[in-house]
C-alpha cells in the first residue's frame, strides 16, 4: 500500500539520518554521506511525481546543511547531483517517469493479443520490473526481456526479475523488430515515438500501450484493468 505523502519523504529522510549517525563515527564523513545519499536516492523511488522525488533525494542533504550538524563540502553536492542522475538521466527526462504497472493492469492481455511459447516479449522502460512480472503472469511460456536507461534502476529491476533478460539501453535506439510484443507505459508526449517504432515491426505483432493509446491510431481491441486503466492493442500493420 503506497503511504500518503509526505510520509514516504519523513520515512526516508529518518533513514538517512540513522544511517548516517550510525556510519559517521565508524567510517568517516565522506563514506558516511555517500550511503546515506544513496539510500535517500534509492527511497526517491517511491514518489510518484518527479518534484515528489526529487524533495525526497535532496531532503536529507540539505537538512544536514541547513542544521549546523556538519559543514558540508561543495563536493558533497555534487555527489548528490551525481547520484540523482545516476538514476534519473537528463535525456530519459521527456519520457515517463518512473510510474509502476499497476497490479491487474494487464488482465485480459492473453486473450486479446494471444502469443506462441517461446516468442519474444518487452517490456520498453522496465524500471524495477512491475511490468515484467505483469507480463510474465500474461505469458508464462514467453521469452520476457526488458529495456531501461536507467543502470541503477536496470540493476534492481534485474536483481527482482532474474528470469527475464534485463538490458541496460536507450528504447528509442533499439530494434524492436525482434519482438513478437512491446509493453510500454509512457506518458502522452512519447506515444508518437511509440508509433514511429511500429513501423520497425513484423506484421502479426503487437504494441500494447497502459493508460494512453497511440495518436490517430484505431486500437485493435482494449481492456480495462483492475484499477481503471485502459490497455490498449495494436496489432500491427498500424491502421490508418
Amino acid at each position: 500500500m503506497r503511504l500518503p505523502w509526505p510520509l514516504p519523504a519523513l520515512l526516508a529522510w529518518g533513514l538517512c539520518w540513522a544511517l548516517f549517525a550510525l556510519l559517521q563515527p565508524r567510517w568517516g564523513l565522506g563514506p558516511a554521506l555517500l550511503a546515506a545519499g544513496l539510500l535517500g536516492t534509492l527511497a526517491s523511488l517511491a514518489g510518484a511525481r518527479w518534484w515528489r522525488r526529487i524533495f525526497i533525494a535532496a531532503g536529507f542533504p540539505l537538512a544536514l546543511l541547513l542544521s549546523g550538524a556538519v559543514a558540508l563540502p561543495a563536493w558533497a553536492w555534487l555527489l548528490a547531483l551525481l547520484l540523482l542522475l545516476a538514476v534519473y538521466p537528463l535525456n530519459a527526462w521527456r519520457d515517463a517517469p518512473l510510474f509502476p504497472t499497476p497490479e491487474g493492469a494487464l488482465q485480459g492481455l492473453a486473450a486479446a493479443a494471444p502469443l506462441a511459447a517461446g516468442v519474444r516479449v518487452l517490456d520498453a522502460g522496465c524500471g524495477l520490473g512491475h511490468g515484467l512480472r505483469a507480463l510474465r503472469a500474461a505469458y508464462p511460456q514467453a521469452q520476457i526481456e526488458g529495456l531501461e536507461w536507467s543502470w541503477p534502476l536496470a540493476g534492481l529491476c534485474a536483481l527482482r526479475c532474474p528470469w527475464a533478460r534485463v538490458r541496460r539501453g536507450d528504447i528509442w535506439a533499439a530494434d524492436w523488430s525482434a519482438y513478437q510484443l512491446v509493453y510500454v507505459f509512457q506518458r502522452p508526449e512519447s506515444m508518437s515515438r511509440v508509433r514511429l517504432q511500429c513501423a520497425t515491426m513484423a506484421p502479426g505483432s503487437y504494441v500494447v500501450s497502459l493508460e494512453f493509446a497511440l495518436p490517430d491510431t484505431p486500437a485493435s481491441a482494449h481492456t480495462v484493468g483492475r484499477d481503471g486503466r485502459p490497455l490498449w492493442i495494436y496489432r500491427l500493420p498500424l491502421a490508418d
